[in-house]
């Protein structure tokens, strides 16, 4: 079991963040803006946790989470389903303050949460080598960082993202993706090449304790992932990084790099999915449940999972937060809710007339074990290597055995529940027998891989990535909703808009980037890897 280091520096995320008056004890101490301290007195791991927090959402009762990865991404991917209003991306309308909200604002978001801290880390440890395991870690976190958000909105600030206090430059001009996943290579490969096993320790670590060795996988499977994004613009250089990393990825679902939440800093420290989807701002409890997509596909292929990750009659009522105790797991009980329906009483379109409505509680909520405040946010895993390995075995030929990595991240995407909860465990027997049942057919190979990876990535609770994923690799086929009104004529979107603020803060370069967006800058969209 890994240690909660965020319960050791709950104090220092709070203060770290400049959040709540509540979290200010000791803040000339511990405040980590560098611009206070001089090489004898800052510690940049401090500054780590804090990025590693913020990365799984925001400390404001998780603004990103709930609008990015939840309202929009986890039910345009279908892995969830929803009749609350105003839960948009469940029937593709704009609202342009949601899709904005990774991106940020002054306050809350991606730029200034997660880009902020972890650019002050790579500028205060440059020719530092006090600091050389640090520095290399945060690099690879801020490749990860920026991949999300160019992958989710396109052309983005990067190369002069959070150096306002470094260059004076508060306007930073908007690169363009091709040249951020170019330079995600770069710095992906050089870090995980420089870290060094018997260099300084990395004590601020939330992922891996300071494990060098299990960070230089965690790097050489982000490459393989950031390398696999590139396949519709250039399978060369997909390719080529991907024979690379060949035998230098994860090893099994102990290098799953995940953060483990604790409850003791209340919302900044607590579980971002679970702060949403157990209703702690709405009725997303009772409302929200598995799509009818996704138990249905683990429904049909008799996928153990489903007893797991899926629960009726888990809210009773819809104006209670109590948990019913005695909800059921029972696989052949599960019923998923479908998309692109509403409470309105219109024909066609209020779920109650549909024909697998019979009440909410009999519709497939999360198993609360995948939701708990003090549970897990999955970052990185093994599955996901090995699905990507798998795929570039059948594309290209390299490393190895397509059918080979196919099973094993199968096995892996069945076991690593048991990383949510105990209660949550599949043994490996059982895994790899139904691996071993459902086998790997090449002439559909890329659809089986994708499809899997999909359904993995959705019980990981990374919708983003799952949309990702499924932008690249067009899988699986799904059958987009029509709802009156929608933004996109009824296609399911690609890409987030620019949040219309960045007119005011930055407006000559979001204007050359706005106007540059194929297709449009809308939820129409495409950024440069989907061709």
């Amino acid at each position: 079991m890994k240690t909660n280091i965020l319960k050791k520096y709950s104090l220092l995320l709070c203060t770290g963040m400049l959040m709540i008056s509540a979290c200010t004890k000791n803040f000339e101490d511990i405040n980590t803006n560098p611009s206070a301290y001089g090489a004898a007195t800052f510690d940049p791991n401090y500054t780590l946790t804090t990025a590693q927090l913020t990365y799984t959402g925001s400390i404001d009762f998780a603004y990103d989470t709930w609008r990015g990865n939840l309202i929009y991404s986890s039910t345009m991917m279908q892995g969830l389903s929803t009749v609350v209003s105003y839960w948009a991306g469940d029937k593709y309308l704009l609202n342009e303050g949601y899709t904005a909200a990774y991106w940020g604002s002054t306050t809350v978001g991606a730029y200034v949460e997660q880009v902020k801290p972890i650019v002050d880390i790579v500028e205060f440890t440059k020719g530092s080598p006090k600091y050389n395991n640090v520095r290399q870690v945060a690099r690879l976190w801020k490749a990860l960082i920026f991949e999300r958000i160019t992958d989710l909105y396109g052309d983005a600030p990067y190369s002069e993202a959070g150096q306002g206090y470094y260059t004076g430059n508060l306007a930073p001009k908007y690169d363009k993706q091709q040249a951020i996943y170019t330079d995600l290579l770069k710095e992906v490969e050089e870090a995980t090449n420089a870290l060094d096993v018997n260099g300084d320790k990395v004590t601020g670590d939330a992922i891996y304790k300071g494990d060098i060795n299990k960070w230089k996988r965690f790097g050489n499977t982000l490459l393989l992932r950031i390398a696999m994004r590139l396949t519709k613009v250039d399978a060369n250089t997909a390719k080529a990084y991907a024979q690379k990393v060949i035998g230098k990825t994860m090893l099994s679902n102990d290098d799953n790099a995940f953060v483990k939440h604790d409850v003791s800093g209340a919302r900044v420290t607590q579980n971002r999915n679970s702060q949403v989807l157990s209703g702690d701002g709405g009725q997303e409890n009772y409302y929200v449940k598995w799509s009818q997509t996704f138990i249905n596909k683990l429904k049909t292929a008799n996928d153990p999972r489903l007893a797991k990750v899926a629960v009726t009659g888990l809210y009773l009522d819809e104006n209670s937060k109590t948990q019913n105790p005695n909800f059921s797991a029972d696989p052949l009980l599960q019923k998923g809710m479908p998309n692109g329906k509403d409470l309105s009483g219109i024909a066609g379109r209020d779920v109650r007339q549909d024909a697998s409505y019979t009440t909410f509680p009999a519709y497939s909520s999360p198993n609360p074990a995948m939701i708990k405040k003090d549970g897990v946010t999955f970052i990185l895993t093994y599955a996901e290597s090995e699905f990507l390995l798998a795929e570039a075995a059948q594309r290209w030929g390299v490393g190895g055995s397509a059918a080979t990595h196919y099973a094993s991240g199968l096995s892996a995407g069945i076991t690593f529940l048991s990383q949510y909860d105990a209660s949550l465990a599949i043994s490996g027997t059982v895994a790899d027998a139904y691996a071993a049942a459902n086998p790997y057919v090449a002439a559909n190979g890329l659809e089986m891989i994708n499809t899997q990876y999909w359904l993995h990535t959705c019980t990981m609770l990374d919708f983003y990535e799952t949309w990702s994923n499924w932008r690249r690799s067009g899988f699986p086929a799904l059958t987009p909703v029509v709802y009156p009104g929608n933004a996109t004529n009824g296609t399911i979107p690609r890409r987030f808009p620019y949040p219309v603020e960045e007119a005011a803060k930055n407006n000559a370069n979001y204007k050359a980037a706005s106007s540059a967006v194929p297709g449009g800058d809308n939820l129409t969209g495409r950024v440069w890897w989907d061709k």
